[in-house]
């Protein structure tokens, strides 16, 4: 059992109603719980209700200007934020990171992508706040807070990719990440050689067990919950 076994909570803070309507339609789809909001004010309101764990933000909001909007959640501690606009000058893009914004996608942009880089910053962002929540699946036990994975209580050791996978992994938890999103999470991009994964995994697999990551042919790989049954 996961004690994160409950849908994180990304909060949408879009003014565009069939848009904002449209992504959190996905995001429920993928398993969150989308909070959407309208404006500025609705979104800091929301944000002190239900303390999300991401915020997916819109810079051209009707009442203030979104920047505005990361300047306050950043006073009010790490929740990682992901900023989606439009715009495409360059040096609105670094203030946005400047002043706090852990990612900024431009629209349009593809789902999966954007999936991807939801994962990385809610991962990202528990490790940083350093109160990540402990993963047990079986004898498998990853304490992200503490980067420490264990099996059956010995201490396992791995590199910093095997890591960053196994944690991918870990935050969909009996759910089958596809190759493309692991290598988007974890190299950058899709388009890395994914010979690469397919080594890691096999290195993972090989010290935490095949039947608890489970390769998934042709689609991706799943870290399962509960052992299969012979």
């Amino acid at each position: 059992m996961s004690e994160t076994s409950d849908p994180a909570t990304v909060l949408v803070v879009e003014d565009d109603p069939s848009f904002n309507a449209a992504l959190s339609a996905t995001l429920k789809a993928a398993g969150y719980r989308p909070v959407p909001a309208r404006t500025a004010a609705e979104g800091m309101r929301w944000f002190a209700h239900y303390a999300p764990d991401l915020v997916l933000l819109d810079l051209g909001l009707p009442d203030r200007d979104g920047l505005s909007v990361i300047r306050d959640i950043r006073a009010r501690g790490a929740t990682p934020i992901i900023v989606l606009s439009a715009r495409e000058a360059e040096a609105m893009k670094v203030q946005a990171l400047d002043l706090g914004a852990d990612d900024y996608v431009q629209k349009p942009f593809g789902v999966d992508e954007l999936l991807a880089r939801m994962r990385a910053a809610l991962r990202h962002g528990v490790q940083a706040r350093g109160s990540a929540p402990r993963v047990v699946a079986g004898d498998l036990d990853i304490d992200m807070g503490l980067r420490r994975v264990s099996r059956a209580g010995v201490a396992v050791a791995l590199s910093p990719k095997e890591y960053d996978l196994l944690c991918e992994l870990a935050l969909n938890l009996d759910r089958t990440v596809s190759h493309a999103d692991l290598l988007r999470a974890v190299w950058g991009s899709e388009r890395a050689d994914i010979q690469y994964l397919r080594v890691y995994m096999g290195q993972l697999r090989h010290k935490l067990g095949a039947a608890r990551l489970i390769s998934v042919p042709g689609v991706g790989y799943r870290l399962a919950a509960d052992r299969p049954k012979a």
